[in-house]
C-alpha cells in the first residue's frame, strides 16, 4: 500500500511537470506577443471611447482586453483603472472576460491541451459570453452600487499610454520595455500557474473516475437525458472551478483533466470561463468596490458562463462538430523529442533575451527599489507547499 502510494506520488509529479514542459514554449510565446503589444499599441487613445454601453464601446473594450494582460488578478485591477477613467461598468465588466478568455497565451495554451475545437468554442463563446453579461447588466444595472463603488476607488497613477509607436518600436528602449513588461507579466502569473498545473497533476492521477461520474452525473448516463446531463454540468462546473482556486492560466490542465474523464463539452467550457468566479478574485472585487457589487457581478458572470455553456454545447452539438473527450491526459503530459522540445530550446533562448532586455530597463530607470508583493500570503504558502510537494515527487521518483 506504501509503495503504491509512492508510486502515484511520483506519478503524479512527472504528469505535474509533463504539463509544464508541454506548455513551457506558449507561455513564453503568449507573453512575449502580449508584451509587444502591450507596449507598442497606445491604448491611451482607446479609453475615452468606452463611456457608454453601445456596441462601439463594448467593440473597443473587448479589443481593449483581447490585447491586455491574461493574468486574472491584472484584469481586475485595469477594469478598476478604466472606470476611474470614466469608463462605462458594462464595458469594464466586457473587458474582464475578454482580458481572461480572448487573450493569445490563453488561445495556444487551449490549442496544445484541448484541440481547435476548443479553441473555437473559446473564442466564439467568449464573444458571446460578453454579450450575455452586457444584456444582462442592463437589465439589472445596479445604478446606485456603481455610483457608490467609484466613490470606493481612489485615483491611481497609470504610466503614459499615448506614444507615437512606430518611433517607439524603432527604439532601444522600446524594446527593453517589452522585456520589462514580459518580466512583469510572469511575476503576476507564475504563482498561479504553479499551483494550477501541480494540483492539475495530482487532480489526474489521484482523483477517482468515480468522483467525476458522480459530480457530473456521469454514472447516469444510460437513465438521464443528455440534455439534462449538459444543464448539470454547465451549472456545477463554475463552482468546481471556484474549489481550485486557480485563474485562467491555470486552470486549462485541469480543463484537460475532465475532458479525459469524459465530462460534457458544456462542463468543460463552463469550467474554463469560470476564472473570474474563484474566491480570491471575487474578494479582490470586494476590496475595490465592497461585497454587494462583488456578489452581483459574480453572480452576474454565473449566470452569463452558464447560459454561454449550453449555447455552445447545443450549437455545436446541432453541427454535429462537438469535440470528443479523446485526448488522454497521458499524450499531453508526456516527454519525448518532438517539436515541444525543440520550441522549448528555443524559447528559452528568447527568455534569456528578454531578461536581460528587462534588467536593462530596470538599471536605466533606476527601479531596483520596487516592491514586488513579496510578503506573506495564502497564495505564497500554496506556492511553498506546491514547489516542496515536486521535489518530494522527484525524490520518491528516485528512491521507489
Amino acid at each position: 500500500m506504501t509503495d503504491n502510494f509512492w508510486q502515484l506520488y511520483g506519478e503524479a509529479v512527472m504528469t505535474a511537470f509533463g504539463f509544464f514542459w508541454k506548455a513551457g514554449w506558449a507561455f513564453v510565446f503568449g507573453y512575449f506577443v502580449s508584451s509587444m503589444i502591450q507596449v507598442f499599441v497606445p491604448k491611451g487613445r482607446l479609453t475615452p471611447y468606452m463611456g457608454n454601453p453601445g456596441f462601439k464601446s463594448l467593440s473597443l473594450s473587448t479589443f481593449f482586453g483581447a490585447i491586455s494582460s491574461s493574468c486574472s488578478f491584472a484584469a481586475l485591477a485595469t477594469a478598476r483603472s478604466l472606470l476611474l477613467k470614466g469608463a462605462h461598468f458594462i464595458a469594464a465588466v466586457a473587458f474582464m472576460f475578454a482580458s481572461t478568455n480572448l487573450v493569445i497565451e490563453l488561445g495556444i495554451l487551449i490549442l496544445i491541451f484541448l484541440g481547435w475545437q476548443f479553441l473555437a468554442a473559446e473564442i466564439i463563446g467568449g464573444l458571446l459570453l460578453i454579450a450575455i453579461s452586457s444584456l444582462l447588466i442592463r437589465l439589472t444595472f445596479p445604478k446606485k452600487w456603481v455610483e457608490q463603488a467609484k466613490e470606493r476607488i481612489e485615483e491611481e497613477d497609470d504610466e503614459e499610454q499615448d506614444f507615437d509607436w512606430k518611433e517607439r518600436m524603432r527604439s532601444a528602449e522600446g524594446w527593453r520595455l517589452v522585456g520589462h513588461k514580459f518580466v512583469m507579466e510572469w511575476q503576476m502569473v507564475w504563482e498561479e500557474i504553479l499551483i494550477g498545473f501541480t494540483i492539475a497533476g495530482f487532480v489526474a492521477v489521484f482523483v477517482p473516475d468515480t468522483l467525476w461520474a458522480k459530480i457530473f452525473l456521469m454514472d447516469a448516463a444510460s437513465s438521464a437525458p443528455e440534455w439534462l446531463r449538459a444543464v448539470e454540468n454547465a451549472l456545477v462546473a463554475p463552482f468546481v472551478a471556484a474549489l481550485t482556486f486557480i485563474g485562467s492560466m491555470g486552470n486549462i490542465p485541469l480543463a484537460t483533466v475532465l475532458n479525459a474523464n469524459g465530462v460534457l463539452f458544456a462542463g468543460i467550457m463552463g469550467f474554463i470561463y469560470s476564472d473570474l468566479m474563484v474566491p480570491p478574485l471575487v474578494a479582490v472585487n470586494a476590496r475595490y468596490y465592497g461585497w454587494r457589487l462583488a456578489l452581483y457581478i459574480a453572480g452576474i458572470m454565473y449566470v452569463a458562463i452558464t447560459m454561454t455553456a449550453l449555447i455552445l454545447h447545443f450549437l455545436f452539438l446541432a453541427l454535429q462538430i462537438t469535440p470528443e473527450s479523446a485526448r488522454a491526459v497521458e499524450d499531453v503530459a508526456q516527454f519525448k523529442l518532438d517539436y515541444t522540445f525543440w520550441l522549448n530550446l528555443l524559447f528559452i533562448g528568447v527568455t534569456g533575451w528578454l531578461i536581460a532586455l528587462h534588467r536593462r530597463h530596470v538599471k536605466k530607470q533606476d527601479m531596483s527599489g520596487m516592491d514586488h508583493g513579496s510578503g506573506f500570503s495564502l497564495k505564497r504558502v500554496l506556492v511553498y507547499g506546491c514547489l516542496l510537494i515536486l521535489a518530494g515527487g522527484l525524490f520518491s521518483r528516485v528512491v521507489f
